[in-house]
């Protein structure tokens, strides 16, 4: 009973920056779900999950220290940045990799990618970027490949980590060609 009086007086409380937390119908932001999953991990002992967020945690304080906010937090855009960063670095080990006919350590990378996906947004299907370069390339007004930086560019920040850049730039350079 004091606990169900509590919510309905917590979700007619006005939302205050420093009060957030106390709603409970806020949702957790990226910085706050990697630390706690972080946690979930040691405590289970799953060795691969903690190892990539324990390395994503040290780009995050880099991040901060670059910023000059130590101590403090990502927003969200922030941490997707921080994020496709590291996602971008497995890929290119996975390719070196590869390259290299080392299989298992293109392996772990990719488990470690998958992980790390799971922290990015939905990625865009084919259909939908279609629909979104085409829409782009009209609001624009792009006629020719000159254009294809402007449309990548909004693109890409409309979207950040639901799109490929190499599809995109690939897909705009047809459209405009």
């Amino acid at each position: 009973m004091f606990r169900q009086r509590l919510r309905e007086i917590l979700e007619d409380f006005p939302q205050f920056p420093f009060f957030h937390h106390l709603h409970p119908a806020t949702a957790m932001s990226l910085f706050e779900r990697i630390e706690k999953e972080y946690i979930e991990a040691y405590k289970a002992k799953d060795a691969l999950r903690l190892g990539v967020l324990r390395l994503l945690k040290t780009s995050v304080k880099n991040k901060l220290v670059d910023l000059k906010r130590p101590g403090g937090s990502l927003s969200d855009p922030e941490m997707l940045d921080v994020i496709l960063k590291e996602g971008k670095q497995r890929q290119d080990s996975i390719e070196q990799y590869t390259a290299a006919n080392r299989p298992d350590l293109a392996e772990k990378e990719a488990a470690e990618l998958d992980i790390l996906q799971a922290y990015l947004p939905k990625a865009l299907s084919i259909e939908e970027l279609s629909q979104i370069i085409d829409k782009t390339i009209t609001d624009l007004k792009a006629t020719s490949p000159k254009d294809m930086g402007r449309v990548i560019s909004a693109i890409m920040t409309a979207y950040k980590g639901q799109v490929d850049g190499k599809t995109l730039s690939e897909t705009v350079k047809k459209r405009l060609s």
